[in-house]
């Protein structure tokens, strides 16, 4: 039963707030911990549209839940072109989770040639799978079973969140 002018004094003494000095902050333990995001680096910029060449360099950083982290490896890729408008536009980042397969429908970033990059939608057909704009305006990307293995065509992750930038 401190009188409040007496907290002040004493917090100003200390220099710290009230609030801290009653205990009564977000780290007291009656308090749910604050969540911490996990940085995640945006890589480069891949394309939405016609395959243009990966690249690698850390454009910026993505912040993920550390529930997202601690189950599985992530990456961002920022947007190049306007293949996957109108829900993914140019220089919007993705959130990408590591994985080398996907279902059908799920929007994916593949690598074809080993080099190139591209972010669009996955169709799987029993002779080859189907890379899918968004933009009516594109026309899909078929490769055969032999073309996947040849060329080659891999899925290296999923899409899983967007981030639109304005």
């Amino acid at each position: 039963n401190i009188p409040s002018d007496k907290i002040e004094i004493l917090a100003k003494i200390f220099k710290v707030s009230p609030i801290y000095l009653m205990g009564w902050d977000e780290t007291n333990e009656e308090s749910p911990p604050k969540k911490k995001g996990i940085k995640i680096p945006v890589l480069g910029r891949v394309a939405a549209g016609v395959p243009i060449e990966m690249i690698e360099d850390v454009l910026d950083y993505e912040e993920i839940t550390e529930d997202m982290a601690r189950h599985d490896k992530y990456f961002a890729l920022k947007i190049q072109g306007d293949s996957m408008t109108p829900r993914i536009w140019n220089n919007d980042v993705v959130i990408v989770r590591q994985q080398d397969d996907a279902e059908n429908g799920d929007i994916v970033i593949a690598t074809v040639n080993g080099d190139d990059a591209v972010c669009k939608r996955l169709q799987k057909y029993n002779d080859g799978i189907a890379l899918i704009s968004l933009n009516p305006q594109y026309e899909p990307i078929y490769f055969k079973k032999d073309e996947v293995d040849e060329k080659p065509v891999r899925i290296i992750g999923k899409v899983v969140e967007l981030r639109g930038k304005f």
